[in-house]
C-alpha cells in the first residue's frame, strides 16, 4: 500500500535514514530519477511540496511526441533520442502510451510544404524507428479533406498522416512514483525543501525540509542531492550558497490548453496545424471533450499557479476558428482550461518557440546536481544521466560500483500486458465484469486506459460497494468514483480532492460535469478515510480555489 494513511511512517523513516540521493520533485523528471536511482539498489527518498506532477508534469500536451518541428530546427540527436523513447514507453506502460492518428494539413505558404513534409516525416520515421505500419501516408487535398471534413478547404493543399502517442503526464508521473516505491524508493507530496545543510568540506550533506500538512521542519540526510523541481530548479539553486559553476538560468515559457465540448469541434482524429503569424498548434479529441493548444510565451509571474488569461483564451480561439471557420468556438464554449510552464534553459536572442528543448545538468561545488530542460517523452534517458552522475559521486568518495541503467525494461505499475492488443482485450474482459453492475464497456475503457491492470481491482470494489449498499435508485457512476477513490487513496498517496479530481482521474479537465454531482459524495467519503482529520466542508473548500483557476480565465480588466 502507498496510502496517506501511513504517512507518519513515511515522514519517520525521513527522519532516521541517511539516503543515497535525495530527489527534489516530484515530477516526472524527479519520477524517473527516484525509480532508475532505486532500481540500481540505490536507498532513495523524493519529496515534491505539492503533489506528484502537480506542476508541468499535469499540464502538458499529454503527448509521448518526437517533436516534429524540432527535426527542422535541426535537432537531429534530440528528435533521435525521444522518438525511440516512444516505443520504450509504449512497451512499459500500454495503457497509457498510446498509439493514435496525426494529421498535419499542409497549406499555402504554411510552416511545411508538401516535398519537405514528406522527406521531414520520411526521416522522422527512420530516426524514431517507427514500425512499417505507422509510418507516414501522405494525402492528396481530396484526401486531407476527407480525412478531416472540418479543415479549412480554401488554403488546403494536401497533409501527412503520421502517429504519435497520446498520454495522460499526470498519471504517467504517478504510475513511476509506484513503480519506484515497489523498488523501495521513499516518496512523499506535499513535504517542501527549505534549506540546505553542509559538511566540513563544504557538501551538501542534508536538506531541511518541511512537511506542508502538519507544518514540521525535519532533516533528511543525503550523501547526494538531485534538484529535479522543474520551473522551481533556480530556486532550489539559490538555496545552494556554493558557486553554481554556471551562469546559465532558466527561462520560463507558458504554454495554455482550453478545452471545449466534443461536439462543438469534433474532429475525427488529432490535428497539428499552421497557426497564423505563430507556432503550429494541437487540437485533440479525447472522450467527450477536446482541447487545443498551446501558447509559447515568456513568463514571469508567480510560478506556483500560472493562470489562463483573457489572451490566451483570445489566441487560441482565434487559431481554432482559423482553421476550421465552421465551428466558430467562442468563450462560451471553454468548459476547462490548464496552464503549465516549460523549465527551458535560457538562450540569448531567441524567442520561446526557437529555445532548444534540450535537457542539461549543473553541478554545483556542494554537489547540488540539478537538471533543467528537456521533455516529457526524454524523461528516461533524462532520469538516467542523472543518476549516473550520482552515481559518479558515490563512487569517487564511497566507493559505491556503478550499475547500468535498466529502466527501459521495467514495466510500470498496472502496465503489464504483452502489447497493445491485450490492452484492448483487457477492456472487454473488465466491461463483461462490469455489465452486472449495470456499467459498460465506456466505463471500462476508462478505467483500463487509466489505471491498467490495477484496474481489476477498482471493479472488484465497485461489485463490494454494490453488494453492500445496493438500491434500485443508486448512481453506479457515484460507486464508480468511490471505488477509485478507494483505489487512488489507499496506492496512490492522494491527500485531497485536487489530487483525485485532477491528477489521479482527469475529471476537472476531460469529464468536468461528473463533478457537479461527484463533489459532494467523494468529500464525504475522504474524510471518512483521513478519519476526520479534515471534514467534508472543508475539503470542498479547499478544492473550490484550484476548481476556480481551471475553469476562468483572468483579464486585466476584469
Amino acid at each position: 500500500m502507498f496510502s496517506a494513511l501511513h504517512r507518519k511512517d513515511f515522514i519517520a523513516q525521513l527522519k532516521t535514514t541517511e539516503y543515497d540521493t535525495l530527489v527534489i520533485g516530484g515530477g516526472i523528471t524527479g519520477a524517473g530519477i527516484a525509480l532508475d536511482c532505486a532500481s540500481r539498489g540505490l536507498k532513495v527518498a523524493l519529496i515534491d511540496k505539492q503533489d506528484f506532477g502537480a506542476g508541468t508534469s499535469s499540464r502538458s500536451t499529454k503527448l509521448i511526441h518526437g517533436g516534429l518541428r524540432y527535426l527542422k530546427q535541426l535537432e537531429v540527436g534530440l528528435v533521435m533520442e525521444v522518438g525511440r523513447e516512444r516505443e520504450t514507453l509504449h512497451r512499459n506502460c500500454p495503457h497509457l502510451v498510446v498509439p493514435e492518428k496525426m494529421l498535419l494539413p499542409l497549406i499555402k505558404n504554411g510552416t511545411y510544404g508538401t516535398l519537405a513534409t514528406s522527406f521531414g516525416l520520411w526521416v522522422y520515421d527512420k530516426l524514431a524507428g517507427v514500425k512499417n505500419e505507422e509510418q507516414r501516408v501522405m494525402l492528396s487535398k481530396e484526401e486531407t479533406a476527407a480525412q478531416e471534413p472540418l479543415l479549412r478547404q480554401d488554403i488546403l493543399e494536401g497533409g501527412g498522416l503520421y502517429i504519435e502517442y497520446r498520454t495522460d503526464d499526470a498519471r504517467l508521473t504517478a504510475e513511476v512514483i509506484k513503480t519506484a516505491v515497489r523498488y523501495k524508493a521513499n516518496c512523499l507530496n506535499y513535504v517542501s525543501a527549505v534549506e540546505f545543510v553542509y559538511n566540513e568540506r563544504g557538501r551538501i550533506s542534508a536538506t531541511k525540509v518541511k512537511d506542508e500538512i502538519t507544518g514540521e521542519i525535519l532533516t533528511v540526510k543525503a550523501k547526494t542531492t538531485v534538484n529535479a523541481a522543474g520551473p522551481w530548479v533556480d530556486e532550489i539553486r539559490d538555496f545552494d550558497t556554493s558557486n553554481h559553476k554556471t551562469n546559465k538560468y532558466l527561462q520560463l515559457t507558458k504554454g495554455v490548453h482550453l478545452v471545449v465540448p466534443y461536439h462543438r469541434l469534433p474532429l475525427q482524429q488529432s490535428i497539428y496545424f499552421d497557426v497564423p503569424n505563430g507556432r503550429m498548434m494541437f487540437a485533440i479529441p479525447r472522450g467527450e471533450i477536446t482541447y487545443v493548444g498551446t501558447t509559447d510565451t515568456t513568463y514571469k509571474d508567480e510560478i506556483n499557479e500560472p493562470k489562463t488569461t483573457a489572451e490566451d483564451v483570445s489566441y487560441i480561439l482565434a487559431s481554432a476558428n482559423s482553421m476550421f471557420p465552421s465551428v466558430n468556438l467562442s468563450e462560451n464554449d471553454i468548459i476547462s482550461s490548464w496552464a503549465g510552464l516549460r523549465p527551458l534553459i535560457h538562450e540569448d536572442g531567441k524567442s520561446p518557440s526557437e529555445i532548444s528543448r534540450k535537457d542539461e545538468i549543473f553541478v554545483s561545488e556542494a554537489w547540488l546536481i540539478s537538471i533543467a530542460g528537456g521533455k516529457l517523452t526524454g524523461f528516461r534517458k533524462m532520469a538516467e544521466r542523472v543518476t549516473d552522475k550520482v552515481f559518479q559521486r558515490l563512487k569517487k568518495k564511497y566507493q559505491y560500483e556503478s550499475k547500468d541503467c535498466f529502466t527501459d525494461k521495467i514495466t510500470l505499475s498496472g502496465g503489464d500486458f504483452k502489447s497493445y492488443d491485450a490492452v484492448e482485450e483487457y477492456v472487454a474482459i473488465l466491461a463483461e465484469e462490469l455489465a452486472v453492475s449495470g456499467l459498460g464497456q465506456k466505463d471500462a475503457n476508462y478505467l483500463v486506459f487509466n489505471y491498467g491492470k490495477n484496474a481489476k481491482m477498482i471493479v472488484d470494489k465497485i461489485a463490494d460497494i454494490r453488494n453492500k449498499d445496493y438500491h434500485p435508485e443508486v448512481n453506479m457512476q457515484i460507486v464508480m468514483a468511490k471505488a477509485e477513490l478507494w483505489y487512488c487513496f489507499h496506492y496512490e498517496f492522494v491527500n485531497n480532492l485536487s489530487d483525485f479530481f485532477i491528477r489521479r482521474t482527469g475529471r476537472l479537465y476531460f469529464n468536468r460535469p461528473s463533478i457537479d454531482y461527484l463533489l459532494e459524495p467523494i468529500a464525504e467519503e475522504l474524510s471518512n478515510y483521513l478519519e476526520a482529520a479534515k471534514s467534508k466542508e472543508m475539503l470542498m473548500a479547499d478544492f473550490n480555489g484550484e476548481y476556480q483557476l481551471v475553469v476562468t480565465f483572468e483579464s486585466e480588466n476584469s
